[in-house]
């Protein structure tokens, strides 16, 4: 699983930092925790979302979610799209989105380092 970098810009230390997105799991993956939540009732929420490697109020949302949508779990992704023209636009949408971002990274940088 590719797991996207987003740069952040700290004003108060001038320095740029990394940090991980979000991280996208498969509607089968959900599926499979909350199978493992129900299989583990000795274990606590918590320690079955550490070894699941995910966070507590994650696992608690989609424990959630396959309650109020009958032992389903929505999933946002390319799975929901009704065409491949669709997926294709989200896609250059995201693209652009990045790229914004990028510059606007680098036209603070650019401002910090014009200051000298």
């Amino acid at each position: 699983m590719r797991y996207p970098l987003k740069v952040l810009y700290n004003k108060q230390e001038e320095e740029l930092i990394m940090s991980r997105k979000n991280a996208h799991h498969t509607k089968q993956f959900k599926l499979d925790a909350i199978n493992y939540r129900k299989e583990h009732p000795d274990l606590t929420q918590v320690e079955c979302a550490k070894n699941l490697g995910i966070g507590v109020s994650t696992l608690a949302r989609w424990e959630a979610q396959f309650r109020d949508n009958d032992g389903d779990i929505p999933v946002i992704g390319s799975e929901s799209y009704a065409s491949e023209e669709e997926k294709e636009i989200a896609r250059l949408k995201r693209e652009l989105r990045d790229a914004q971002d990028a510059l606007d990274v680098l036209k603070k940088a650019i401002g910090i380092l014009g200051k000298d």
